[in-house]
């Protein structure tokens, strides 16, 4: 069947977030003057990525909401556990403030769209569309996409299947006919597969393995996969 539709993640798919972040927790960490709690930069950034995985763990599982999740997020960082709500959303702005001025998308996405004009396009992120709606827009990529869906909004996330078939539902179209891409092979290319739509890895840092998956390194070689044979199985090449 005919692939009509491309559905993006965006965090470390066409948002550059790991860099974005580590930039923005540096300069957070120095300018609220906790840079003495760590040896290094790179151990803050650790510190917060583990953090926001555990966080992000509970409101995978309903356990907390989204402003939640940020406020526990901040206050387990700072080990300030007494924070009240307004310190606790006050102290992530001021690290929103860092973080969005290191936004950038990676160089090879506006060329990659431009190819693949003749496509629709879509968002399925686990975000929240408040942020996902501004950074699209911020990006300059946000009239590319015609839905952008998120899990906060959604109640529930990839790599449930229910989450890829509400954005295929939104496209009103069939998952065999919309492509997936992102950058997690479990939450994005996985999940997507299981739940019928075409999927594809996008391994930007050359991780490899998973030959179960289709998988590319770079997005400019997406045009020619979907080129390829008409029920999208990818050269061994892309593998």
């Amino acid at each position: 069947m005919t692939i009509r539709a491309v559905l993006w993640d965006v965090d470390d798919t066409i948002f550059d977030y790991y860099s974005a972040d580590r930039l923005g927790i540096m300069h957070h960490v120095q300018a609220e003057g906790l840079a003495d709690g760590y040896d290094s930069a790179d151990q803050a950034l650790c510190r917060w990525q583990e953090i926001t995985a555990i966080h992000w763990a509970r409101f995978s599982a309903g356990e907390v909401d989204w402003p939640g999740q940020r406020r526990d997020r901040v206050r387990m960082f700072t080990g300030q556990a007494a924070l009240t709500d307004l310190e606790a959303d006050a102290w992530f702005d001021r690290y929103i403030v860092h973080y969005e001025a290191a936004w950038t998308l990676f160089p090879d996405v506006v060329p990659v769209l431009d190819l693949l004009a003749h496509y629709r396009h879509g968002v399925l992120s686990n975000s929240s569309l408040p942020v996902q709606e501004h950074k699209l827009r911020v990006l300059g990529v946000r009239d590319r996409f015609e839905i952008v869906i998120c899990a906060a909004e959604l109640g529930f996330s990839k790599p449930e299947a229910r989450a890829f078939h509400t954005a295929c539902a939104a496209m009103e179209l069939p998952p065999e006919e919309v492509l997936y891409v992102g950058d997690h092979p479990d939450i994005d290319a996985r999940g997507a597969a299981e739940a019928g739509l075409p999927a594809v890895w996008l391994d930007r840092t050359g991780v490899g393995g998973r030959p179960e998956l289709i998988r590319i390194t770079a997005l400019d070689q997406l045009p020619a996969l979907l080129q390829g044979d008409t029920r999208f199985g990818a050269p061994l090449s892309f593998r």
